[in-house]
This record gives structure tokens, C-alpha cells and sequence, in this order.
């Protein structure tokens, strides 16, 4: 096990970095989401051409790039350094993990070419420890009724996976109403998906547990990359403010406050390096024991830590930046949303504490 990052994740982040800063600055993020369409399918294109982000879990022999969660986590702490309005996490991640558990090849090689998208469609808020609610149903036809709300991603997917008790269906998105929803998060759009007599593929069976848990563990860097722009941020704005003919960064109780927050995000980056690491030896097909449960305890250490964290850095930046913190024309407004949003996906922070320890077997309340 390694925390540090190797030669290759570094020169991955690079290139996502400059390409980000070239084509997804804060005003152009900014004008994207007071726009009718948020995600910027453009941008996604040529991440996935160019540099091959969606097909990184993806095996070599399905056209993909065989890396692993370590890969995946790097883009997604810059992708959350840049509020980036892609459906990375939704498509490349949830989506992509839950098909390579049900071994759907053809549909996986076409989410590696970033060509086509899809969305595992479960609510934002799901949780790895409780049971999906039933809210669709399935006719011996194949065919789906029902709706799920408040599904990331939806609304520039292709393609929808829809999981149904055990079960996998793969629907097409022109079939399917999908209405956007007003959402906290500017960057992240929600829908509400309807399914009225629509037909659908079933493909295999799906452990949905373990895909929510993978997500969580990986949206830890995400949170990661969230703080480490408002902490760098906010920094640069506190050397360059003054007050009382002295920079604000100078008095002794802004330094206080910023080295708490500096301990914060490094302890963040510790649990969702682990988490990264640690998934990364996730074999895909179902699977048990003490390298399953070490991997959940990973991904429900640093979901908590790090969905805390970047809410407490974002809210701290938004008051260091003074009166331009609370202006609509700053950024950091939109990473405060996103930090919020995150919080409560894929489980809450107590929920996952709660998890850690079960998994830890740490002694209950008397």
C-alpha cells in the first residue's frame, strides 16, 4: 500500500489539470450553470478522446485503459478542484462499475470511447446500508413503471441502468421522461426519471451495495479536490488582503484558523488515498471476506472524514473572502454547493461513521 502518488497518476493529473484551466475556468462554469444546459458535453468529449478518462476502469480488451480507483480518484480531485460539470462520476464511475460487475462488454466498450453515457439510475442520496426503495416495477415483459428522483447524471445519459431488486435493466434514455429539478449543487444537475410501460433489457445481476460503497470511497477525492481549491484559494486571497496596513493573513487568529484547515485536508488526503488504494484491488465480480470488508472500511473512513471536511473549508472560505465570499460573481459560492451536496450522497457522514463501527467490531453505546 501506497499513499503517495506514482509518476503516472501525476502526469495524468497534469493533463486534466491544464486542460481544465484551459476550457473550465470559474467563469466559464459560472456561465454554464446559470444556463440551460450545465454539463459541458463538449469538455467530456475531449477528456475522454484526448486523454481516455472514461474508459479508466475499463480493461485493455474492452478498449479501455486497465487502470485502476488510484487512476480514477486523481481525476476526480481535480475534477472537484474545478467544480467541473461532467458526468464523469455518474458515466465512468457508477455507471461503468456497475456493468463491469454484470459483465456487459458491449455496452462497456462504448462508455470507454466516452461516445456514449449512461447513469446508474439510484437517487443521489442513496446509501450503501440500507435497501434501495422500491419504486419502480418490472412486468414479466421486461417492461418498467415507476420513478426515481433526484438521479445525478440522467439527463445526459445515453443510456440508463436501472438496478430492480437484483436485477440490472439497461433502458434507452429517448424512452424515458427525465425532468431536471432545481438542485443545491449548480454543477451537478438531478432529475426525476419516469418509466411509463417502458421496455427494458435485463443483463445481469447487480449487488448494488457494493457499487454505492465504490462511489462513496471515490467521491472522497472528489470532496479532497473541493477543499484543496478553497484552502489554496483562500490562502492566496488572506496574502493579498490587507487591513490595518498589514496583510489579513498576518494576525495570528487567521493563522490559527488556517492551520486547523491545513491539518483537516491533509488528514483528507491520507483517508482518500487509502480509500483509492484500496479499491483499486477490487476484483469487479462478487466478492467476500477480510479484503472486502477492508475495502468498505476504507470507503466509509473516508467518505465520512472527507464529506465533513470539505463542507467545514468550503464555509470557512467563503467567510475568510469577506464580502466578496458572499457575492455571486466569486466562485466559492459554487464549491460550498458542491461540498454540500456531496455530503449526503451515496450515505451521510453518520451513516458511514455508523459503518466504521460495525466493520471495526468498536463497542456500541451502553
Amino acid at each position: 500500500m501506497s499513499l503517495l502518488y506514482t509518476e503516472v497518476e501525476e502526469e495524468l493529473r497534469a493533463s486534466v489539470r491544464d486542460l481544465l484551466a484551459d476550457r473550465c475556468g470559474a467563469d466559464a462554469v459560472l456561465r454554464r450553470a446559470e444556463s440551460e444546459a450545465p454539463y459541458d458535453m463538449d469538455l467530456w468529449k475531449t477528456l475522454s478522446r484526448d486523454i481516455g478518462v472514461a474508459g479508466l476502469l475499463v480493461p485493455e480488451e474492452y478498449g479501455g485503459a486497465g487502470a485502476s480507483a488510484r487512476e480514477v480518484a486523481v481525476v476526480l480531485e481535480e475534477l472537484g478542484r474545478a467544480v467541473a460539470p461532467l458526468p464523469f462520476l455518474t458515466s465512468s464511475v457508477l455507471a461503468t462499475k456497475a456493468l463491469l460487475q454484470v459483465g456487459e462488454e458491449d455496452l462497456i466498450q462504448e462508455l470507454a470511447s466516452g461516445e456514449t453515457t449512461a447513469a446508474l439510475v439510484v437517487s443521489l442520496a442513496a446509501s450503501p446500508y440500507r435497501p434501495l426503495p422500491e419504486t419502480v416495477t418490472v412486468t414479466d415483459g421486461g417492461v418498467l413503471n415507476g420513478e426515481i428522483t433526484a438521479v445525478a447524471g440522467a439527463d445526459v445519459a445515453d443510456v440508463l441502468l436501472v438496478p430492480v431488486g437484483t436485477a440490472l435493466y439497461q433502458v434507452e434514455a429517448a424512452n424515458v421522461r427525465i425532468d431536471v429539478v432545481p438542485s443545491l449543487d449548480l454543477t451537478r444537475p438531478v432529475a426525476t426519471v419516469t418509466f411509463s410501460d417502458t421496455p427494458g433489457e435485463a443483463i445481469g445481476g447487480l449487488d448494488v451495495r457494493r457499487v454505492l460503497n465504490f462511489g462513496a470511497g471515490l467521491l472522497a477525492s472528489e470532496q479532497l479536490g473541493v477543499a484543496e481549491w478553497c484552502l489554496s484559494t483562500t490562502l492566496s486571497y488572506i496574502k493579498e488582503r490587507h487591513q490595518f496596513a498589514r496583510p489579513v493573513g498576518s494576525f495570528q487568529a487567521i493563522k490559527h484558523r488556517m492551520a486547523d484547515l491545513w491539518l483537516d485536508v491533509v488528514r483528507a488526503r491520507a483517508a482518500a488515498r487509502n480509500a483509492a488504494d484500496l479499491l483499486a484491488t477490487d476484483p469487479g465480480a462478487s466478492g467476500a471476506g477480510e479484503a472486502a470488508r477492508d475495502r468498505e472500511l476504507a470507503a466509509a473512513v473516508a467518505a465520512s472524514w472527507c464529506s465533513e471536511v470539505a463542507v467545514h473549508v468550503a464555509e470557512e472560505s467563503v467567510q475568510l473572502h469577506g464580502g466578496i465570499g458572499m457575492t455571486w460573481e466569486h466562485p466559492v459560492h459554487l464549491y460550498l454547493k458542491r461540498a454540500k451536496s456531496a455530503e449526503i450522497a451515496f450515505g451521510t457522514p453518520g451513516a458511514h461513521r455508523e459503518a466504521v463501527a460495525a466493520l471495526a467490531d468498536l463497542p456500541g453505546p451502553a
